[in-house]
């Protein structure tokens, strides 16, 4: 495999000067082919240089939108397929979320009583410095205002786990880190909604129901089917004879409504009924799925490590269908986008880290605040940038955000854990 991944780095070389060949000679049939033949080449050939393996997965983000930048058509239907259909969009970013739920465990909800006041200190920071930081960007660059809204969509997400990998690379409070990520996660359906519906609902129109159920439809229920397996694995037998009938009811529900109940109950129901009966479906959905992908789960031990990769594969998708989407808007602003970000980032790091040294914490929890607020859940904006039907607009800072997030983040993860905190007794 290593001589593989070098010799792909070889090729990244020969494709690398071919696109200098091309550009130089202005021939479209040379530079274009070459240019997705070095970013591919380069995002499986660093995996060979120890220094550069953390940022494999943010080149392949690269490799997806170089390509979707040079190929746009190629990345947004496929035969009869919209690959920007908005169902097709929901069971992606579900298999996202759930992938990234399978990281997660009940325990991590258990340091609350340890961290309490870090936790609290840190869902304030992430929902109101991102949020303000991604409003303020707004009046500052001449943003559409589809764009801006996304600009302010991704500041009032929740934290991603990748704010979770960077904290245990930059060894600081990982208990802290899981904790912050747990609980954004849990409040994300209603505060990502009211952020919207305050700093946004001038440039799109912002329904808070709706966006609630969306953001609960997207990210808690396929969390929480992950969580059931997390369950299962330590249950005792009494308990998964109870989840077995619980699952066989569940069943049930969903097959009366697709035999006659549904139409029955929507006939008599109003529009948010209908709307709150659908993430009930959704839920009873995931109850199921929890419980067979546990049954898989006990046939092939292996399955939880290949689901985050399903996870990235879906953060690839988003990546590459929204910059095929939105590429002539990313001509026209991308660099103005992506400083955005950088300002977006270098804010959410400065302001959590030095905002929790104000509020006292030690140093290793004051640089897991700062991950914490710095890095968002860009899956998370991009499904509802999709949802909504206008991911070429409204999800196109998701796009520009996320690589950059993952970079920065690489980065800063790295710095810290060259420079760790010797005494955690001198702040005293």
């Amino acid at each position: 495999m290593m001589h593989l991944r070098r010799a792909c780095l070889g090729v990244s070389g020969i494709a690398a000067l071919l696109l200098l060949l091309g550009i130089v000679l202005q021939n479209e049939a040379i530079w274009q082919p070459a240019a997705v033949c070095t970013a591919l080449g380069l995002a499986v050939g660093i995996g060979s240089i120890d220094i550069l393996r953390n940022y494999q997965y943010t080149a392949w983000i690269i490799v997806a939108v170089v390509s979707a930048m040079i190929y746009p058509r190629a990345f947004m239907q496929w035969g009869e397929v919209d690959l920007r259909n908005k169902w097709l969009i929901l069971i992606i970013i579900q298999l996202v979320m759930f992938g990234m739920g399978i990281q997660m465990s009940i325990r991590d909800f258990s340091g609350l009583g340890s961290t309490g006041r870090g936790v609290l200190i840190g869902l304030i920071c992430h929902f109101s410095v991102m949020p303000l930081v991604g409003y303020l960007l707004t009046r500052l660059f001449p943003f559409d205002d589809e764009i801006a809204a996304g600009i302010i969509l991704i500041g009032s997400c929740s934290s991603g786990l990748a704010s979770n990998v960077m904290v245990y690379l930059a060894r600081a409070n990982l208990v802290l880190s899981v904790t912050v990520t747990a609980m954004a996660t849990l409040a994300a359906p209603f505060l990502t909604p009211l952020l919207m519906r305050l700093l946004a609902g001038t440039l799109i129109e912002v329904k808070f129901l709706p966006m609630m159920l969306e953001i609960i439809q997207i990210v808690i229920v396929p969390i929480g089917a992950a969580l059931l397996h997390d369950y299962l694995k330590t249950a005792k037998s009494a308990r998964k004879k109870l989840v077995v009938v619980i699952g066989l009811v569940c069943a049930g529900w969903l097959f009366s409504q697709v035999l006659f109940l549904w139409d029955l109950l929507a006939s008599h129901f109003s529009v948010p009924a209908g709307q709150s009966l659908t993430v009930l479906n959704f839920f009873t959905g995931a109850f199921i799925v929890g419980g067979l992908y546990h049954l898989l789960y006990l046939r092939f031990k292996r399955i939880d490590q290949l689901v985050p990769y399903v996870s990235m594969f879906g953060i690839v998708y988003f990546t590459t269908v929204t910059t095929a989407a939105g590429r002539e808007h990313l001509l026209q602003v991308g660099l103005l986008l992506f400083l955005a970000s950088v300002l977006h980032n270098g804010a959410g790091y400065f302001f959590g880290y030095w905002l929790a040294r104000l509020f006292k914490l030690d140093k290793n929890s004051a640089r897991t605040i700062a991950f914490e607020v710095g890095l968002q859940n860009g899956g998370m904006a991009s499904g509802l940038a999709g949802s909504m039907g206008k991911l070429a607009t409204v999800g196109l800072a998701a796009a520009v955000f996320s690589p950059w997030m993952n970079i920065s983040g690489s980065l800063l993860a790295n710095y810290w854990r060259k420079r760790p905190v010797i005494d955690e007794n001198e702040e005293k």
